[in-house]
């Protein structure tokens, strides 16, 4: 039976293992044990740490998978493009794995291609000093290389500068720190997938998130109800991004905002699904189409089919007490439930994705 090597076993990752298993393939899974729960559902499980490249290449080497993939993880997607590229594998080029996962990086290439971008500045551990003159307040401070809201601050004034500095050089795993001029608006998602270079949306989503001070997540829905002529608009620069890092095969996430004017600025772009299950399920449920399918299509050169837009209304909203996950579920029809889980403690702190609760799924 023919194999295919998926990096990662988080919650994120289940439903590319369970897709893969379902189409007939061998899912071979490589993540670090603890939280693994993939583990459970994969053909095969290696307890090797996703950031252990040249260990999983030489594991690829023996097991010989006929494609590499994940979902929803900046971190585990450099880790697939390079066993995959190294192994002759479907991929991406190294450097639009560098201008999707590196923060800074990013904004100099689409910046310097007349993307619409917050005035940044990078800080690292040995030059913390900002340039005033150039960036005001207020700022966002976050790390070059994270995800998930991890380490993200809005900052007004002097005094709270370096406790947010502290806490995004905490959570870099490069040490390296993005300082950009704060942008008020709507913010939204857009869901593509790309495959020897041609690309198609699949759908804008909207967001809802806790604003100041850290901007975690709290809510998806799908489609967008942006008027049509500012998607279209949206959807025009989204391509333009995607051509200009170079991005030729597999999912990507663009995120945006717009501010009142009308004006659409770039946050960040991902060479990997939307986590948060954007990719994995409210794309499915909003459009028909299968994300998670048509990631594994691609990774194993299989030509993509074209999105059939169905439309249906569809959200997913998180929680942090048990409280206001018990009493939004009493107030929608059963019918409209899709799914939903508690996969946290209550009453965390809301500093990243990783401190909610749970989540519903829902038709609208």
């Amino acid at each position: 039976m023919k194999r295919i090597l998926i990096i990662g076993a988080s919650y994120l990752q289940l439903p590319l293992i369970e897709k893969v298993n379902q189409m007939g393939y061998e899912s071979h899974v490589v993540a670090w044990e603890e939280g693994a729960v993939g583990k459970e559902v994969a053909f095969c499980f290696y307890p090797i740490s996703i950031i252990e490249k040249e260990k999983i290449l030489d594991l690829a080497k023996i097991i010989k998978p006929i494609a590499v993939v994940s979902i929803a993880s900046d971190l585990a997607n450099i880790t697939v493009n390079y066993v995959a590229s190294h192994l002759g594998l479907i991929s991406n080029e190294e450097s639009t794995v560098l201008y999707t996962s590196d923060k800074y990086m990013m904004r100099q290439l689409l910046s310097s291609h007349g993307i619409l971008c917050p005035t940044y500045q990078l800080l690292t551990s040995d030059n913390r000093i900002l340039n005033h003159c150039r960036i005001t307040y207020p700022l966002i401070v976050k790390p070059v290389d994270r995800s998930g809201s991890r380490g993200v601050s809005l900052v007004y004034k002097d005094s709270d500068l370096e406790s947010a500095l502290d806490l995004a050089f905490s959570e870099s795993f490069s040490k390296m720190v993005l300082v950009e001029q704060y942008i008020e608006g709507r913010e939204i998602s857009v869901e593509g997938i790309s495959q020897k270079g041609e690309h198609q949306i699949l759908t804008i989503t909207d967001k809802i998130t806790t604003g100041a001070p850290h901007f975690v997540e709290l809510g998806h829905s799908e489609p967008s109800s942006l008027s049509f002529d500012i998607q279209a608009k949206v959807e025009n620069v989204t391509l333009k991004i995607l051509d200009v890092v170079g991005m030729s095969n597999g999912a990507s996430h663009t995120e945006f905002r717009i501010t009142e004017k009308g004006d659409i600025y770039l946050i960040e772009i991902g060479s990997r699904m939307g986590g948060d299950f954007i990719g994995s399920d409210l794309v499915w449920y909003s459009t028909g189409f299968d994300f998670v399918k048509a990631v594994i299509d691609v990774a194993i050169g299989v030509p993509l089919t074209e999105l059939k837009k169905i439309r249906k209304d569809v959200s997913i909203v998180f929680f942090t007490r048990k409280i206001d996950y018990e009493k939004f579920l009493e107030n929608q029809p059963l019918e409209n439930i899709i799914r939903k889980d508690v996969f946290g403690n209550e009453n965390q702190e809301l500093k990243s994705s990783a401190d909610r609760y749970s989540y519903i799924i829902y038709y609208r």
